[in-house]
């Protein structure tokens, strides 16, 4: 074997292992709940027709929805390599653009819907996952039950309280303890099928199905339990940017869904064999003593790790909102100097925390909290079917006639799912979709004030020759040094250089007009990142173009400006902003509470200079009250 095969395929493995820590935490620890929401639900009537039928239903579910649905289909449809919600955002607005002047689509709304569910998802997988983990020392002491819930509160709060440190030093063992965990999984599982191999009929649907036909009264109880066994599915897609297709679909297909179907199997082959000993069905798959123990320990560490991944998911799909234009500001830190991906939003961070550990004090068990969880997951994946649809007709060009039979497969799933688990609505299903409804609203109002704002201003801007005849009429004086105007409008003069033209009489000897445009890809080429135009009177138009992955930093990419005869100097350039001051009693086609709420993000949105990364003793900011 050559080098470079050896070279690869140790890449290969690293991937795989990579993408157990990160891809598969939620997904992977779904056996701690799911069986036992399940086994719940039954009327045992006849409990080995209903244990096989439940058990049917997790893999075939396993099988459609992740390995079909998202693995062989919805993968395919990724954006240079980044999947995810966003990712098919970006090729719809690239392929076909459906937003004209201030308005936003009803697509785009959906997907941002989508979007908006994944924040619900996110707090809601970090209580469920670690509280279900803490249940487990009722199987070892029935009296320590009164540590479950303050246990799960000081492990979350110790989780969120290191996000400021970085993941990096926990990365490095998420990808070797999540492989120790998927072996222990198929372990046990497999122990107790090898002790009642009849088990494995449940592999033909027909045991599925037959559940569903005779407990018509029960389907959406069951189905709502059957979904907790898909949770975490949407990570795979949105993750894909940082292990590949191929690594994540090896991943699943060689580790992941074995361990998770002879987990399930061993489980339900337990409940057979046990069926007055089922408050706790994974537990009860390790004998007491020093294996549950471990078993304990080692369950904790997964829930972790899968919170893990949902934090920095939420993270990332902020800062892909802010580039998008759909979030305001926030201030994100890198964690990392070598890995771009590891960021660290306070704001998030906090709103993460303080939600989780309240749910967890207010559902205080994760079989209360299972019914809260469900609506997020599955109204993000029937919403993602529908975007996937659009990207096949409008990106792939697919005919109707080959595209819908698929998409229609899936979408009644996702429908299947989606209605069994809003029959939970009263019973904490609300929650998610509360939270979903306010961070659209709170999407929905940014972009249509930042899209009138912005329309605001090209009224408001002068044209390039008429600003030149002025600057020559009246013999401006040009002070040494270079000022940077920022300006969101590549085309005409920015306000902020007129107002310093207007109140200081003079300008600088070189003056840059700097657009940072955000691009419907993840990344941009070093090679593209900037055109320069020269406009006359030492004045140059530099646009910065970076991906929707990207964070801008504004004086690296001023330091690497190259014009012929211009040297920058650092210490000798200053950086020009609009301060916006946002006034609410103007014409602008919003409703009012929209215009509010856009005031409020605005005035608490991160600094423009900070956003931008600009040295604070190089700014300076010119007020801009601005009518909506």
């Amino acid at each position: 074997m050559s080098h470079k095969a050896s070279d690869s395929k140790q890449s290969s493995k690293t991937l795989m292992l990579g993408a157990l820590g990160i891809v598969f935490g939620d997904i992977g620890t779904s056996p701690l709940y799911t069986m036992k929401e399940c086994l719940r639900h039954l009327n045992n009537s006849d409990p080995r027709a209903e244990i096989l039928g439940v058990l049917s239903l997790i893999f075939w579910s396993l099988i459609l929805v992740v390995s079909i649905k998202y693995i062989l289909f919805v993968s395919k449809a990724n954006n240079q390599g980044e999947g995810g919600i966003f990712a098919l955002l970006a090729l719809l607005k690239k392929n076909s653009p459906n937003e004209t002047g201030t308005r936003v689509s009803g697509s785009v709304l959906l997907i941002l819907m989508g979007s908006a569910l994944l924040y619900g998802d996110g707090l809601i997988t970090p209580a469920i996952s670690v509280l279900s983990a803490t249940e487990g020392l009722v199987t070892i002491n029935k009296g320590l039950h009164f540590l479950v819930v303050p246990l799960a509160c000081l492990i979350l709060a110790v989780l969120f309280w290191f996000q400021h440190k970085g993941s990096s030093r926990i990365g490095e063992i998420f990808g070797p303890v999540m492989l120790v965990w998927f072996t222990t999984l198929a372990l046990m599982g497999a122990w107790q099928v090898i002790q009642s191999p009849s088990v494995l009929v449940a592999l033909n649907p027909y045991y599925g199905i037959q559940l569903l036909i005779s407990h018509p009264l029960s389907i959406f109880a069951v189905l709502g339990a059957v979904v907790l066994a898909i949770t975490g599915g949407e990570a795979l897609y949105a993750d894909m940017g940082h292990f590949g297709r191929v690594s994540i679909s090896k991943a699943w297909h060689y580790i992941v869904l074995p361990a998770l179907a002879l987990n399930y199997f061993g489980q339900g082959a337990y409940a057979l064999n046990h069926p007055d000993a089922l408050a706790n069905p994974f537990f009860s798959l390790a004998s007491d003593g020093i294996c549950k123990i471990l078993l304990l320990i080692l369950s904790m560490m997964a829930t972790v790790i899968a919170s893990q991944a949902l934090i920095s998911g939420a993270f990332s799909l902020t800062r892909q909102a802010v580039q998008m234009g759909y979030f305001p500001r926030v201030k994100i830190v890198h964690t990392s100097a070598s890995l771009q991906g590891q960021i660290y939003i306070s704001s998030i961070n906090w709103f993460l925390a303080i939600g989780s550990i309240s749910l967890v004090i207010a559902f205080k068990s994760s079989e209360a909290l299972a019914a809260a969880y469900g609506i997020a997951v599955t109204g993000t994946m029937a919403i993602t079917t529908i975007a996937f649809y659009w990207v096949m007709r409008s990106v792939w060009k697919w005919s109707r006639l080959k595209a819908l039979p698929i998409c229609l497969l899936f979408l009644a799933v996702d429908l299947a799912f989606l209605t069994s688990n809003l029959a939970k609505f009263l019973d904490g299903g609300w929650l998610p979709l509360f939270i979903g409804v306010i961070l659209l609203a709170l999407m929905h109002a940014w972009k249509l004030g930042r899209s009138s704002i912005v329309k605001l201003l090209d009224t408001s801007s002068l044209s390039v020759d008429h600003f030149l005849e002025d600057l020559r009429a009246n013999n401006i004086i040009r002070t040494r040094g270079t000022a940077v105007f920022m300006a969101s409008n590549p085309k005409g003069i920015p306000i902020a250089l007129l107002h310093h033209l207007k109140c200081n009489h003079c300008l600088h000897k070189n003056v840059i007009i700097l657009s940072l445009v955000t691009e419907s890809v993840p990344h941009i080429p070093e090679k593209k990142r900037q055109s320069i135009e020269f406009i006359g009177e030492n004045i140059w138009r530099v646009i910065g173009r970076f991906g929707y992955m990207e964070i801008p930093e504004v004086e690296p990419l001023i330091q690497g400006v190259e014009i012929e005869g211009l040297t920058i100097n650092p210490q000798s350039t200053f950086y020009y902003f609009n301060h916006e001051k946002i006034l609410t009693d103007g014409k602008t086609k919003m409703w009012h509470w929209e215009k509010e709420l856009y005031a409020l993000m605005s005035r608490n949105a991160s600094p423009a200079r900070d956003y931008f990364r600009v040295p604070e003793n190089r700014i300076i900011e010119m007020g801009l009250p601005i009518k909506l």
